[in-house]
């Protein structure tokens, strides 16, 4: 008994035709036929009535199609087991991060994962938070992390790793440099340094200006955080940053907000649809762990 004559008899079964089944699985109508009769002689027994305008199993062949359908399976998920071995030996993941964050989770996750699983190629690309969701979306990232100021992109799910408060950073002789707090409203005119629109920073600041009835006057950008403030330490403007940015060396002079308080979160975010890689699903599982869940994305 050989595999492919299962195959080739449990199509006819379900088709109810040798041409219909032939067709299934590729193979002139001649070699299925001969291939079942040569399953039926072994077995003892027809197993395929052929007297009628269509093929209906016998009393044997009804017996023997849940073993034969079972066999196939079994064969199926071996060949599954194997392919995703191979896929955690040799396979790829893709990582995206959002450009200039210097936190060091993402390094420790790859960095654990590349010691478990040393075969599988990773890849890192940078981008901002708006097109790493999008890359997300369409399957070409498997995991990124990405800074969000509102809910989740749609199909997105997420582990938030840090919750923080904005805050200004101040030039030193600037007027706010001596105030103990600073109000959204106050920076009405107030030349800015800022990240780029894409990002959860920069939409969590336009999202607050907004609310406060104007548009925040961005006089410089920079894709990566330490480069904000250290033209706001050069005095070219004040930003608008993450709280733990006081983590950076020679940081200018910070002032909370409030008025009401803005906060942005750093999130790892998948596809709320697991990836056909298996790789890709393994390294999901871990980022899973490691923060808070995430609202996933309706």
């Amino acid at each position: 008994m050989e595999l492919h004559q299962l195959e080739y008899f449990v199509a006819v079964a379900e088709e109810a035709s040798f041409t219909r089944a032939a067709a299934r699985v590729h193979v002139a109508q001649p070699g299925v036929s001969a291939q079942v009769r040569r399953l039926e002689s072994e077995l003892g027994q027809r197993l395929l009535d052929r007297s009628g305008r269509t093929v209906r199993l016998t009393e044997a062949g009804a017996a023997v199609l849940p073993f034969a359908r079972a066999a196939l399976d079994a064969v199926a998920g071996a060949r599954l087991a194997v392919d995703e071995l191979a896929g955690l030996v040799r396979g790829q993941v893709t990582v995206g991060m959002v450009s200039g964050c210097a936190l060091p989770v993402l390094a420790e996750l790859l960095a654990g994962f590349h010691k478990q699983y040393p075969g599988v190629a990773i890849s890192l690309s940078e981008d901002n938070s708006d097109r790493l969701a999008e890359m997300l979306g369409d399957g070409r990232l498997d995991l990124a992390l990405i800074s969000v100021a509102g809910e989740p992109a749609n199909g997105l799910s997420t582990a938030v790793l840090i919750d923080e408060e904005l805050v200004a950073a101040v030039p030193p002789g600037h007027p706010l440099a001596s105030a103990t707090t600073v109000t959204i409203k106050a920076l009405r005119d107030i030349p800015l340094v800022s990240l780029p629109r894409g990002t959860g920073v920069r939409a969590a600041l336009d999202a607050a200006c907004a609310a406060a009835g104007f548009e925040p006057r961005i006089v410089f950008e920079a894709s990566a955080l330490p480069m904000v403030v250290t033209m706001a330490a050069q005095g070219l403007g004040l930003a608008v940053v993450p709280e733990s940015v006081t983590n950076i060396p020679d940081v200018p002079v910070i002032v909370p907000i409030t008025n009401p308080p803005v906060r942005s979160r750093l999130e790892l975010a998948w596809n709320a649809t697991p990836p056909a890689n298996p790789a890709g699903r393994v390294l999901i599982q871990q980022a899973r762990a490691l923060g808070s869940p995430g609202r996933p994305a309706s």
